[in-house]
């Protein structure tokens, strides 16, 4: 490359460099939409409000929820893919955005290339119950339960493809045992069912069932997180319990169409922080058992990746189809 094309090489890298500087100290200048791939209503609709709200207060213009519920939150992902990438289409990305990747045969958008990662928020481990009649108090004692009556223990979960289920599929591989799912049209009818004694097992948030652990109707066995919670300093990890590395989430980020400037995409992340740091989105956090998470750009870009990895492998091996 002679002088006189470095130059020019140079000359163009830097004004590009000064427009994305530019365009990130006058955004945002007009309203930023917000899209959440579920109803209105929900525990993942209601966080993404609040975030909303305190964004909205950092960036000195309304956020917009859009809500665009359906088959398994890819409409409201295709519709963020397709939108300008200019910092003013976000998607409220929360776990199945990785699951539909590996349950889906097809999509109307290419996930790995179709998205900006902006930054992960929080992270919500979950907590591994089962009915008070089960012969077990501990992991080891469930293994050693599930594998003298092969099949005989069911566990259920909101439906297939749900994280519960995936959970469920991952704790099948990692101890040898062999479980029976049954699917739910939902959360509540599952636990409903796991209550009753119609099942034996599942995978659930700890919102979703601490009153009833309490109550007295479910115990709890272990959590999925890679340490023991505050919260529930008696119950021990299943990693601890002999199998490293268990770990299973959900998780709440945010996602910008590919193409976005970096120094938008920059800004985002910094006043995100900052969001999840303001008490009353702590607390929306908290009620979820979500922990703050903070990987922006790059770093938030490799948990997808490791997530992805890891469901893709699961469904894989146990074959894992959704309704």
């Amino acid at each position: 490359m002679s002088e006189l094309m470095r130059a020019a090489a140079a000359l163009l890298i830097g004004a590009g460099l000064l427009a994305g500087h530019g365009r990130a100290q006058t955004y945002p200048s007009q309203p930023v939409k917000l899209v959440v791939p579920f109803a209105p209503g929900g525990a993942t609709d209601i966080l993404a409000r609040t975030i909303g709200q305190r964004l909205a207060e950092r960036l000195g213009q309304p956020v917009v929820i859009e809500n665009k519920p359906g088959a398994g939150t890819t409409i409201g992902n295709a519709a963020v893919a397709q939108a300008a990438p200019d910092g003013y289409t976000l998607l409220f990305a929360p776990t199945p955005f990785v699951i539909t990747q590996v349950m889906y045969p097809k999509l109307p958008y290419d996930a790995d290339k179709a998205f900006t990662p902006v930054t992960l928020l929080a992270v919500s481990p979950f907590i591994l119950v089962a009915h008070p009649d089960v012969a077990a108090k501990s992991v080891s004692e469930l293994v050693a339960l599930a594998k003298s009556k092969p099949g005989a223990l069911t566990f259920a979960s909101a439906g297939n493809g749900t994280v519960p289920h995936l959970a469920g599929e991952l704790f099948k591989l990692r101890t040898g045992v062999s479980l029976t799912h049954v699917p739910y049209k939902g959360g509540g009818p599952a636990i409903t069912d796991l209550i009753g004694g119609q099942t034996q097992l599942m995978f659930a948030t700890p919102i979703e069932v601490m009153q009833q652990v309490q109550a007295g109707r479910l115990k709890v066995l272990a959590t999925t997180a890679p340490q023991r919670l505050p919260t529930m300093p008696d119950v021990p990890t299943i990693h601890e319990s002999g199998y490293p590395g268990f770990e299973v989430y959900a998780f709440f980020g945010v996602l910008a169409p590919a193409g976005t400037p970096r120094a938008i995409v920059d800004k985002l992340a910094v006043e995100l922080g900052k969001v999840v740091d303001v008490p009353d989105v702590k607390d929306k956090l908290a009620a979820q058992s979500a922990m703050v998470q903070l990987r922006a750009g790059d770093g938030f870009a490799a948990f997808l990746a490791a997530e992805k990895t890891k469901w893709d492998a699961v469904v894989k091996a146990s074959g894992a189809k959704i309704d």
